[in-house]
């Protein structure tokens, strides 16, 4: 596998069609479609299906294609701690974090970075696992500080546990449950909550099941964290997530927890990175200072 015939591939998803992504590198169609098939005979598969509609991966191409992404996101992170470690600037950080982070530490650890490194290019996306997975998986993120349950992580993702979070039930303030005190009492609610695979709100799926208390099955999907807090301020509908998020004055405005409860158990809160890729001199940074403020 070459270089060339690596970004040709990624290039081909990026755009949809070889086409375009000829037009995109500035190549013929023919030597970008002969660097495909190259790449082709050299794994002994086939990795895109051409037809009227456009241009498919197939099953040996989405697995390539994914390291592809990766291995160019590696290469360009290379690039920039080179010109980094040479007194240059365009060091770039990419990070996910999570609501709770964001409310807390988040807002001090960003002053201290950019005290020391002012010339390095942020980057904050939504801790969620949905988006947090495939952006680690493919380089896109360097790291992501976020709710998750090691046992359901992929094997490529490695998880360094950094503080316990509390998760609660929330809904706007006035809300007909407030004054549950038994989680039985919850069985008329509607929800909205995230359920991917190993966030807070599939643990505490997990948690009812294993207490015979069944969630509701009036369940709204969200994966959008402002989206889902709106929903819960302006509607009937019942989140769960950081009990440390929504106490907080500007984040939690309108809301309430439901303090009646039992405790839900707690649930890590830590720092998600790819196995066996080294982090940048500005990612290291910026990852001890989450390490340092999450910790207190």
């Amino acid at each position: 596998m070459k270089d060339h015939q690596l970004k040709a591939l990624v290039k081909v998803a990026e755009e949809g069609s070889i086409r375009a992504a000829a037009k995109a590198l500035h190549l013929s169609q023919s030597a970008l479609t002969k660097a495909l098939r190259e790449l082709e005979a050299d794994l002994g598969a086939q990795l895109l299906i051409r037809s009227y509609r456009g241009v498919e991966f197939t099953p040996s191409g989405k697995a390539l294609l994914t390291r592809a992404r990766l291995a160019m996101s590696t290469l360009d992170k290379a690039r920039d701690e080179i010109r980094w470690l040479q007194g240059g600037v365009g060091m770039r950080v990419n990070v996910a974090v999570t609501s709770s982070v964001a409310a807390t530490a988040l807002a001090t650890v960003l002053n201290e970075f950019e005290k020391e490194l002012p010339d390095v290019s942020l980057r904050f996306v939504e801790g969620m696992l949905p988006t947090v997975l495939p952006g680690l998986m493919e380089g896109d993120l360097d790291f992501a500080i976020a709710v998750a349950e090691p046992g359901q992580l992929p094997y490529e993702i490695a998880f360094e546990p950094l503080t316990q979070i509390l998760s609660e039930p929330v809904a706007r303030v006035g809300h007909p449950l407030l004054g549950a005190t038994d989680w039985s009492q919850m069985l008329a609610a509607r929800w909205v909550l995230s359920l991917a695979a190993g966030s807070s709100a599939q643990q505490l799926v997990n948690w009812l099941e294993s207490e015979g208390v069944p969630l509701s099955q009036r369940i709204v999907h969200c994966d959008s964290p402002f989206l889902m807090i709106e929903l819960i301020r302006r509607t009937d509908l019942v989140g769960f997530g950081p009990r440390i998020f929504f106490t907080d004055p500007l984040s939690g405005s309108g809301l309430a927890c439901f303090d009646g409860l039992p405790t839900f158990p707690s649930h890590a809160l830590g720092l998600l990175k790819l196995k066996g890729a080294p982090l940048s001199p500005g990612a290291q940074k910026l990852a001890n200072l989450f390490r340092r403020h999450i910790s207190q």
